[in-house]
């Protein structure tokens, strides 16, 4: 949480974690000031040029070995993925090179695991190669139908199993179009039709997974989101009696503009306030004695972060936000702890929802869970913990968490505010995370 003073225009970054909070809460006026030059330092954004070979570094990483580990775990021997260009499906996406926007009119690319320890086999069936990252397998010269070359790439592997995505359930596997679909089993010869399976799981399972050189840069990138954060909310950009929400949500917008950071969905800023009911948005004016949240979120170097941290606007002569409002907080904080005591390899995300709602409800807190894999995606692939307007399981859910995964700890819980007359406050919260297994 942070808070604003008013009146001297002092703002301070106040960490979610309650003994931070209550700390800085505790502290004098003058305190205050030393805790302000403490505010994180603006981190190193690369240029486009070095971020090219970082991105490329981090596809080599992860096809060498996220592939092996997928296909083996599920006993598929190829897989084979289409996308035409500016309709790229998901996974496609997340391994074109960092030269390439788009795919290049039809791609189509094909794994396949020779068996006994081999390494796989990495082809592409286009016109264009992928930075080095497969090997370039059609001569249009030779083969004009791109498709009958896909099906004599098959006939002489024999692949006892091929996958290809399609999925009624997530929208990371279900990357193959019927046209495609039909094209391909037209050209495909009769021998390999039931061979064919939905490759639904293979796509989660590598974008779902995080490897030791992502690891190694996402913690600075959901720092690089804190310090855009913690700015938005400080006196440099609110001043309490003038700024509206909707400000501080287009100073993000242009902020991240200059900084040449691509948010992942249009932040959003909201108020709550003593007396009135709900969320209040846009015009409102930020006054003296709100509560304000917001939710927050970059892509960069094709990692996402999801944020959503609380402020306090102190009135004149306050130094500390209302016990109420620490104690809510606290509560929040408490659910993230259950929550995380719960995450399990193994456990579906239904299951690890049922467990974390019932221990903190056990306890006393009134919480709503709905916490979601993170990484390529914004709302990544994986077994989603809790939906906001579901806390009673959903068949998303029934996915088992698996580890080397990152998540966003999101959650609300709900409590009385003394100070407020009783009046019921939404404390939401989220950060990121890892979760090693």
């Amino acid at each position: 949480m942070f808070m604003i003073r008013s009146g001297a225009w002092l703002a301070v970054f106040v960490g979610t974690a309650l003994s931070l909070f209550a700390t800085l809460a505790a502290t004098s006026a003058a305190q205050f000031e030393e805790v302000e030059a403490g505010l994180p330092e603006a981190p190193e954004i690369l240029p486009l040029r070095e971020q090219v070979p970082l991105i490329d570094g981090i596809i080599a990483e992860r096809l060498d070995l996220v592939i092996p580990q997928i296909m083996r775990e599920n006993n598929v021997s190829m897989w084979l993925l289409m996308a035409r260009e500016y309709f790229e499906e998901p996974v496609i996406e997340s391994m074109l090179d960092a030269r390439s926007m788009a795919a290049r009119r039809r791609t189509i690319l094909i794994f396949f695991d020779p068996g006994e320890g081999q390494p796989i086999e990495r082809l592409t069936v286009s016109r264009y190669g992928l930075a080095g990252l497969f090997e370039p397998s059609w001569d249009p010269a030779e083969q004009p139908d791109q498709w009958r070359a896909v099906a004599d790439i098959i006939a002489a592997r024999d692949p006892a199993s091929i996958a290809i995505n399609y999925s009624d359930l997530s929208a990371f596997g279900d990357g193959m179009t019927l046209s495609q679909y039909r094209l391909m089993m037209a050209a495909l010869p009769e021998r390999f039709h039931d061979r064919i399976t939905s490759g639904e799981t293979l796509a989660v399972r590598w974008l779902e997974t995080r490897t030791p050189r992502e690891m190694a840069i996402y913690p600075d990138i959901v720092r690089t989101a804190h310090w855009i954060m913690s700015r938005a909310f400080s006196t440099a950009v609110i001043e309490p009696g003038v700024t509206t929400a909707d400000d501080v949500v287009w100073w993000y917008r242009e902020e991240l503009s200059r900084l040449g950071i691509q948010p992942w969905f249009h932040p959003s800023v909201g108020i709550q306030r003593a007396g009135q009911d709900g969320m209040l948005y846009g015009d409102t004016v930020i006054q003296p004695g709100d509560l304000l949240w917001t939710d927050f979120g970059i892509t960069y170097l094709r990692l996402n972060t999801d944020t959503q941290h609380l402020a306090y606007v102190l009135r004149e002569g306050e130094t500390a936000a209302p016990q109420g409002l620490v104690d809510g907080l606290a509560a929040s904080n408490r659910v993230q702890d259950i929550l995380r005591e719960h995450m399990q390899v193994g456990l579906t995300g239904n299951e690890i929802l049922a467990r974390a709602r019932a221990q903190a409800i056990a306890e006393g807190i009134n919480p709503s869970i709905y916490s979601h894999p993170i990484g390529l995606h914004g709302h990544g692939a994986g077994t989603a913990i809790g939906f906001w307007d579901n806390q009673n399981g959903d068949p998303r859910s029934e996915y088992p968490l698996y580890a080397d995964t990152a998540w966003s700890i999101e959650l609300t819980t709900f409590g009385e505010v003394p100070e407020w007359d009783g009046q019921i406050v939404d404390f939401r919260t989220e950060e990121d995370a890892f979760f090693d297994g």
